[in-house]
């Protein structure tokens, strides 16, 4: 079968206006960092975007007292009506600089430029445009009546959706009336100081939100300093369950989302049209850095031969290459790192008997790049099938029966997302209602809203993200303010009488 050839449809760098060098923004400027200076690169070609500061931890300090300066002096004291104008001059500026910030995306992260335009970009505007019409309703937030801000939230957040995962961070926790201090992935920090422009544009007030770089030292400073009150993450479960130790008893809230091995459930009565672009989208967007992809096919045996032919057929029309490319549907790996991740586990699922398909294509000599991969006959104690890859690689598993299909399904320390594929209601309810997971997809995946909440079980950690939800998590009700209020009270209380008693 022959193709359409596509003719190169490049988008142009030249909107984008990059500082050769780029610093930390602390208290509303960009200041120097203390750490070592380090380079972002294009995953697609290897080459220097930009020389960026890494905070160290007194840089840490610096942001964290910036904060609490701006929360103390002013966010904390402004009305929410007040703090909304300011998210939706945020969210008003990111559709204006939407291509930019598109541009910059695709390029320092790998992904489609298609992806950053049509998902990303307007996502990350819908979700400030949504909080920002909490910030005066917080009474209606679930909590009671006067719900409290917390005050200083240290976020973290991963490289596989940079600015999108900025704004699921930052908006609620502004919108709540608390100060921010974000740091970004290590190998996608561009977005995050563009965004810090455009805080600068909205006239934020200094301090409010403080945007530190660096590599894991700095985001463990940053959870460990003393003045944060809120820990906000998304990453692996490993450096999760980390964190989750490390605020163990300091009082913080926290708020983990983590991996993922999501089963997608195909049934014999499913619409396959519908399945195979379902299953795809699931898997393959964003080069399957998504914690929530569909990576475990489970099938219906009477329908697993067509479904393969028809997934590999489709796969052989999509166009690997260069990102910023509008006609390109798989870009590049974030980092050799990742790369090497994703090569180790294909090779164990090839040594533990499973069949190997890749899509037929041309990689490119430079960059860092994988074949969309698709391996049969996976049995549920194979790597492939247990372990996040964390990359365009699909696990194909089989059912009979709809009992089957859930126990596979829930065969997983994960606990993050599934997807449904059949033509009866009552059937996607009945297994959505015995599946563990948190965000269940009926005949469709990856589709998500500012006012749907997201979040997992088991390892793929605890707290929702998005909806009202994603609101309360950087919220505490009356009750508990008078709680903490007392307690406060209580220890300096027993400090005086330990001072007193000291001094007879």
């Amino acid at each position: 079968m022959s193709f359409l050839e596509y003719a190169p449809a490049p988008e142009s760098t030249a909107i984008l206006n990059l500082k050769d060098e780029y610093g930390l923004f602390i208290g509303g400027e960009f200041v120097e960092g203390s750490g070592n200076a380090f380079q972002t690169i294009s995953p697609a070609d290897e080459r220097k975007i930009a020389t960026v500061q890494t905070a160290d931890s007194s840089d840490v300090d610096r942001a964290v007292m910036a904060a609490r300066t701006a929360y103390d002096r002013v966010w904390s004291k402004m009305s929410g009506a007040d703090r909304g104008k300011y998210l939706f001059r945020i969210a008003r500026l990111v559709q204006e600089r939407a291509r930019e910030l598109a541009v910059a995306e695709s390029l320092d992260n790998g992904k489609p430029i298609k992806e950053s335009r049509d998902v990303d970009v307007p996502l990350v505007a819908a979700w400030f445009f949504y909080y920002a019409g909490w910030a005066d309703k917080l009474d209606y937030a679930g909590l009671g009546a006067n719900p409290h801000s917390l005050g200083v939230a240290g976020q973290v957040i991963p490289w596989n959706f940079p600015l999108l995962m900025l704004s699921w961070k930052i908006a609620p926790a502004l919108a709540a009336g608390n100060t921010v201090v974000l740091k970004p992935a290590e190998t996608t920090p561009l977005t995050a100081l563009l965004f810090a422009e455009i805080v600068q544009q909205a006239g934020l007030p200094a301090g409010v939100v403080n945007i530190i770089t660096g590599a894991g030292s700095t985001g463990e400073a940053l959870v460990q300093h003393p003045e944060v009150n809120k820990v906000a993450f998304t990453g692996s479960t490993g450096v999760g369950r980390a964190i989750a130790k490390s605020v163990a008893g300091t009082g913080k809230k926290l708020t983990l989302e983590l991996g993922g091995k999501a089963a997608n459930i195909v049934f014999d009565d499913a619409p396959i049209d519908q399945a195979i672009e379902g299953i795809v989208n699931g898997i393959f967007f964003n080069q399957g850095h998504v914690c929530c992809a569909g990576s475990r096919l489970l099938v219906q045996e009477s329908i697993h031969d067509e479904v393969i032919d028809r997934l590999k057929n489709r796969l052989s029309t999509l166009r690997l290459g260069d990102p910023l490319d509008k006609n390109t549907d798989i870009g590049a790996i974030n980092s050799a790192e990742q790369l090497a991740r994703i090569m180790e586990l294909t090779q164990a699922g090839e040594a533990e008997g499973a069949e190997r398909w890749s899509a037929p294509c041309e990689l490119p000599s430079s960059g860092y790049w994988f074949a969309p991969t698709i391996f049969t006959g996976v049995s549920t104690s194979h790597r492939i099938a247990r372990e996040e890859i964390f990359g365009p690689v699909l696990s194909v598993l089989t059912f009979r029966t709809p009992a089957e299909a859930i126990a596979k399904a829930n065969n997983t320390p994960y606990g993050l997302s599934a997807g449904i594929w059949t033509d009866k209601g009552s059937r996607i309810l009945a297994v959505a209602d015995k599946l563990r997971a948190g965000v269940i997809w009926a005949n469709t995946f990856n589709r998500f809203d500012p006012s749907s909440p997201f979040g997992g079980y088991k390892e793929s950690g605890y707290g929702r993200e998005g909806g009202r939800h994603g609101l309360t998590a950087y919220l505490a009700s009356a009750s508990e303010r008078a709680a903490v209020t007392s307690d406060t009270k209580s220890s300096a209380g027993t400090k005086r009488s330990s001072t007193k008693e000291n001094r007879k």
